[in-house]
């Protein structure tokens, strides 16, 4: 089959209602996992929703990323990509950089982190406590959580934590929710900010992941100074963005269905598969981000791929695509195996992932811990959501306890 033979549907399909998925996606993901869809920028791409042909797009060398780079490729964003960050290189520079990277996020390495995230989470719960109930949980832990261990594992130190980073972020991660203008200004002030970092290390350097990012440059000629750069503003945002709002959707879903709540309390043992199991079930993303780009032609899911185009990835579809797992629309606890893909797969496997998972472990553990009585203080469905972001997340969750 190819493109000419196809339905071309508009993306995105409909806007995203809380952690709902469109139900089109379950029609594709079992009957047209690849599928022809037309973007608000950049013309038409193909879509793939399916288990294995996400999987396959992601482990497959004839499927370039860095062909983005300054195209008008298919997107729901109106601003193009300028600059190679870590997620849209081609090996062996991204070889090259994941593994100067993966040194410092092995699993030995981040587990040494989990005390500080203790800590870091307790003194967030103490202060929840003293400014009392009802408390936002999004503004008092899932905003300030994963900011605070990111910037400890760069070396940013607490007097230049602000919120100017949160506004860098969101602005970032915009899909329309900022005109382009400020997407681009807030780019470039983030540079600015991380030149300066570069600049301090040089003069004082410390024991720090910016620090050894530096000497590799320096020293060793392993990066290239925009590479510095954009790894450094790479890791500053991707650990700021995605765990911020899956702390917030985890603990969304988790009040809004308190008999979850009850069996996580009743069988704590079992909260690391829960948490898994989240990740599978909750889409992060409220939008496909940017294409693969194939090289030469070829196949998947039973259509024909011509070079040059490029195919956009439904995580969250595939994650509950029949074909791998048992009753995909269910949350389900006890699930093994799990080989969800929230994390990416192959080369593009989250380099954070393990730093993410034990947030996500150590908040939670706490929370169910501490508070046996947490709950939502507004009903589910008053929930106010953002919008116009590529991820989903509450604008606040009122808790009490």
């Amino acid at each position: 089959m190819n493109s000419t033979e196809q339905q071309v549907r508009d993306y995105p399909f409909s806007t995203p209602t809380a952690l709902d998925l469109d139900p089109i996606y379950a029609h594709l993901t079992e009957h047209e996992p690849v599928s022809r869809v037309h973007m608000p920028y950049g013309g038409d791409a193909w879509l793939a929703t399916g288990y294995h042909e996400v999987k396959s797009v992601l482990t497959d060398p004839r499927f370039s990323r860095q062909a983005v780079i300054g195209a008008d490729f298919p997107r729901t964003m109106p601003i193009r990509i300028e600059d190679a960050m870590l997620g849209i290189m081609d090996p062996p520079d991204h070889t090259r950089i994941r593994r100067l990277v993966a040194t410092a996020f092995t699993a030995r390495h981040i587990e040494r982190v989990r005390p500080y995230v203790q800590d870091t989470v307790d003194e967030l719960l103490d202060r929840m406590i003293k400014e009392g109930q009802p408390a936002d949980l999004v503004r008092t832990v899932a905003e300030d959580l994963p900011m605070t261990v990111t910037c400890e594992l760069l070396g940013i130190p607490p007097e230049d934590r602000n919120d100017q980073f949160r506004v860098w972020r969101d602005a970032i991660l915009s899909i329309d929710a900022v005109p382009p203008e400020e997407v681009g200004a807030a780019m470039q002030s983030l540079m600015m900010s991380i030149i300066g970092m570069i600049g301090s290390r040089r003069e004082q350097p410390t024991d720090d992941l910016v620090s050894a990012l530096v000497r590799a440059h320096d020293d060793n000629d392993r990066l290239s100074e925009p590479e510095l750069i954009n790894i450094i503003a790479t890791l500053l945002i991707g650990g700021m963005g995605s765990t911020f709002s899956q702390i917030a959707n985890f603990a969304y879903t988790l009040l809004s269905r308190p008999e979850l709540v009850d069996r996580l309390r009743t069988r704590p043992e079992i909260l690391p598969r829960a948490l898994e199991e989240l990740q599978r079930y909750t889409p992060l993303g409220a939008s496909v981000g940017f294409p693969h780009i194939a090289k030469e032609d070829l196949e998947l899911g039973g259509v024909l791929i011509r070079a040059g185009e490029g195919v956009l990835l439904e995580v969250a579809a595939a994650n509950r695509d029949p074909r791998v797992f048992d009753r995909p629309q269910d949350l389900d606890f006890t699930r093994e195996p799990n080989p969800h893909l929230a994390f990416g797969f192959g080369m593009h496997h989250c380099v954070g992932a393990q730093l993410a998972r034990i947030e996500l472990q150590v908040t939670f553990e706490t929370l169910l811990r501490r508070f046996p009585g947490l709950r939502l203080a507004v009903p589910a469905q008053d929930v106010a959501w953002r919008s116009g972001g590529l991820t989903r997340c509450p604008k606040s969750l009122p808790v009490a306890w």
